[in-house]
């Protein structure tokens, strides 16, 4: 049984080699549209357990490799690994360094030996899976006993407004899906590895029109990779419902897109206490 059969998720997760496809062409706009990655990345750095140390670490999902830029500033002496589904994306992180390998690969079934690394770090790249439980027993067997897994992932409520805009104008599937809260709850629990913390903290970004939003999830490759989305042009009458309809949310600061982001730490037991 898949994560995505379970209670509560809607629907199922985008293709991916559709995602990689998707990422690959985004590789060279990625950088400058990211201000919402970088700050959910370094939050989770920001969270790894005090003290710790890494002689190897994996990248996973690495994008850009702006994180393991990051790793590698932060574990010099260490030997790091990034690995992302989209080829484009490696090949522009390989240009600018940080891991000693950059490898294509998936976190459900990662080419990696067991126990050679003392990190896992992942920031929103798992919400592409869609097997967690997968990626969670990955991560259990090529971490070192005592390692960490890092990861920050996106959970239903993520970009409400522009669903719910769109749901207005048509009904149709125009915004990504994502698991419950609580269903990440409920794998780590289930999973071999110890939860040290697992958080839901909501990232409000706002834009001055709908479109500003749009062309930076185009540029992410993020937008709407759902399967069952609509196919062809956004009709003029149904983009000027969509844009009528988020006026609603509109603030002060200008229209709000909300990104429920899940961080989460766990580790992998050390039978021998060290």
């Amino acid at each position: 049984m898949t994560d995505l059969s379970q209670p509560g998720l809607p629907g199922a997760l985008p293709d991916k080699r559709q995602v990689a496809a998707s990422f690959s062409r985004a590789a060279a706009s990625y950088d400058s549209v990211a201000a919402l990655q970088r700050a959910v990345g370094l939050n989770l750095l920001e969270r790894l357990p005090g003290g710790m140390t890494a002689s190897s670490w994996l990248d996973l999902g690495s994008g850009t490799g702006y994180f393991s830029r990051a790793l590698a500033e932060r574990y010099p002496l260490s030997s790091g690994i990034a690995l992302d589904l989209a080829e484009g994306m490696l090949q522009h992180a390989r240009a600018l360094g940080g891991a000693r390998q950059h490898v294509a690969g998936d976190a459900e079934r990662l080419p990696l030996r067991d126990g050679c690394v003392d990190l896992v770090f992942s920031s929103l790249a798992v919400q592409w899976c869609s097997q967690f439980s997968s990626v969670l027993s990955e991560a259990a067997r090529v971490l070192r006993p005592g390692g960490v897994l890092a990861f920050s992932s996106l959970c239903v409520g993520t970009l409400e407004e522009l669903r719910a805009s769109w749901q207005a104008v048509d009904g149709g599937v125009h915004v990504n899906r994502f698991r419950l809260f609580e269903d990440y709850q409920r794998l780590t629990a289930a999973s071999d590895l110890e939860v040290l913390a697992l958080q839901r903290q909501a990232h409000v970004l706002h834009y001055a029109q709908v479109r500003d939003l749009t062309h930076e999830l185009k540029a992410l490759g993020a937008h709407n990779l759902n399967p069952g989305r609509p196919t062809g042009l956004t009709g003029r009458a149904r983009m000027h419902g969509l844009l009528q309809a988020y006026e609603h949310y509109r603030e002060p600061q200008g229209l709000p897109a909300t990104y429920q982001v899940v961080y989460g730490v766990l580790r992998k037991p050390d039978p021998s206490g060290h």
